[in-house]
Formats: C-alpha cells, sequence, structure tokens
C-alpha cells in the first residue's frame, strides 16, 4: 500500500513538473498582434473626417504614411507583442489590382486583399476575407491580438470567430463628426475598442487641387531622395543629439508616426517636390535615412 501511495506521489510530482515546464514555455513565447484594415469604411471615414467627402477621387489618401502610423499605434498598444502583419481589404473590379493597390502591396509587411467591386462601385466579398483570415490566424494560433479597423456589422461573426480560439480582437474607429460610423453589435462584441481622432490622420488626407506644374528638373530620382534621407539624418544627429536618434534604431525598418511625419516634409521642402502618393520614393527617403543612422552605430 505504502509502495502505491508513494508511485501515486511521484507520478503528481512528475505532471506537476510537466506543468511548470510548460507554462515556462508558455511565458517565454512572445504575443504576435496583427492589424486588420477594412479599406472602404478607412477611405469613407478618414474622408469626410478630413476633407469632407466619402469621394475617393476627392482627396488623397497616403497609404504608406498612414499604414506606418498604425503599425506605430499598434507597437504602443501591445507593447510586449511583435507585428505579424498588416492586412488591407479592399475592392477592386474583377479583383485586378490598381496601380494605387499594386503600390501598397509592395509594402513590407503589407497584404493586400481584394473583395469584388461591382457596379455601384460598392465592395463585396471583404468581410468575408476578414473572417477567414481571423479565424485561420486565431485557430493557428498566429496570433494572439487583433487590431481591426472598421465599422461595418457584418464583421461581427469575423470577431466571434476570432474569439473562438482564444484571440482578442480589439476594435479601432475613425472619429465621426457626428454620431457613430460603427454598428453597435460589433462594439459590443469586440474586447477593447478606440478611436483614432482627426489630428491622427490629418497628415495622410488630403482634398485634391488642381494638378500643380512639376519644378523644372522634373521627377527626382530614388537615388537623389536617398541622400536627401541621410543628409535629413546627418542633419538630425547633430541637431537632436546621438541619443534621440539611437531610440529609433531597434524600430527599424519603422519610424514613429511623428518622425516619419517630420522626415516627409523636410524631405519634400529639399528637393521642391511632392512626395505623397509615391511609395517607391518615399521608401527611397527612408533607406537614405536608415543607411545614414545605422552607419554612425
Amino acid at each position: 500500500m505504502n509502495d502505491d501511495l508513494a508511485a501515486l506521489h511521484a507520478r503528481i510530482d512528475r505532471t506537476n513538473e510537466l506543468l511548470q515546464r510548460m507554462l515556462a514555455e508558455v511565458a517565454k513565447t512572445p504575443s504576435t498582434h496583427a492589424i486588420f484594415v477594412d479599406a472602404g469604411y478607412l477611405y469613407a471615414a478618414a474622408g469626410r473626417l478630413v476633407a469632407g467627402t466619402e469621394d475617393r477621387r476627392a482627396f488623397d489618401l497616403d497609404a504608406e504614411g498612414l499604414i506606418d502610423a498604425l503599425i506605430d499605434r499598434a507597437r504602443t498598444v501591445f507593447a510586449d507583442s511583435r507585428l505579424l502583419r498588416v492586412y488591407w481589404y479592399d475592392g477592386a473590379r474583377r479583383r485586378i489590382h490598381t496601380a494605387e493597390q499594386q503600390s501598397i502591396a509592395a509594402l513590407p509587411d503589407v497584404k493586400v486583399r481584394l473583395g469584388n467591386l461591382n457596379a455601384n462601385n460598392q465592395q463585396k466579398g471583404v468581410d468575408s476575407l476578414i473572417r477567414s483570415d481571423l479565424e485561420s490566424l486565431a485557430r493557428h494560433r498566429a496570433i494572439s491580438d487583433a487590431a481591426l479597423l472598421g465599422g461595418d456589422e457584418d464583421l461581427v461573426s469575423a470577431v466571434e470567430a476570432a474569439q473562438g480560439y482564444g484571440a482578442r480582437v480589439h476594435l479601432w474607429g475613425i472619429e465621426a463628426p457626428e454620431g457613430r460610423n460603427q454598428a453597435e453589435p460589433l462594439l459590443w462584441e469586440v474586447d477593447s475598442e478606440r478611436t483614432l481622432d482627426l489630428d491622427f490622420f490629418k497628415p495622410y488626407v488630403s482634398r485634391r487641387t488642381a494638378p500643380a506644374h512639376e519644378p523644372a528638373g522634373g521627377r527626382p530620382t530614388r537615388e537623389d531622395v536617398r541622400f536627401v534621407g541621410a543628409q535629413i539624418a546627418a542633419k538630425w544627429l547633430v541637431s537632436r543629439g546621438r541619443d534621440t536618434m539611437m531610440e529609433l534604431l531597434p524600430g527599424h525598418p519603422y519610424l514613429p508616426g511623428s518622425v516619419d511625419q517630420d522626415l516627409l516634409v523636410e524631405a519634400e521642402g529639399l528637393l521642391q517636390y511632392s512626395l505623397r502618393g509615391q511609395a517607391d520614393l518615399r521608401r527611397a527617403l527612408r533607406d537614405g535615412f536608415w543607411d545614414h543612422l545605422q552607419a554612425q552605430y
């Protein structure tokens, strides 16, 4: 009898040891988050908030700058987590990428997923794509948290699917000039909610005006812009201090939204050329900035 009791205690001790090891491994596993953007909601809500219109043809959206700002915000919200990627959901006729969608798809850590666009320019199939990705990533434990920028009630099923596999879903909204621009059933279902305000979007949305004449030198080359990025990095090292600039290094290849906006404005002043909506030149600018900064450390 004593032998049986001793054996039982030994098995219990062994089970406890295995559980402790498992918990220790789980504790060491970093959390992972992803950002899911319903572009239809984004363009409509941000356009109305900043430009006073939901018509995409009436304003420009600096998608690259905005995506970087969303990544930067998520880094603050999910401080002990790493980014999986940004999922960008939009509509296109026959699901063929537009030039703008191609430039967004070329960005690092961004996946563009296209639904259809009907004759009335309404998105079809986007909600089902969001649900499929949310559910699949949660089921395979690829993410622990999802930041969902959207407002359609049809997204409720996507939220429920992800939560069913243990992921937490955080709804991000865009400030509405009046009333709400997100469905209440969606707000009730998510784990948390936050609103991005006018100041957040102002740097990335601008109402279109008559096309300006290009400067006499024409469009700068990628190397020209890359050189300007390095120039600005060298200037900032002197004016802002090495310690301040060193704090940017862990975020490579991303810059905080405010820093990225300062870089863009200063570069446009030096080049006398607008880089808004020109993803290849924006990347060249950041590449030059990072190249110089990393060479100093």
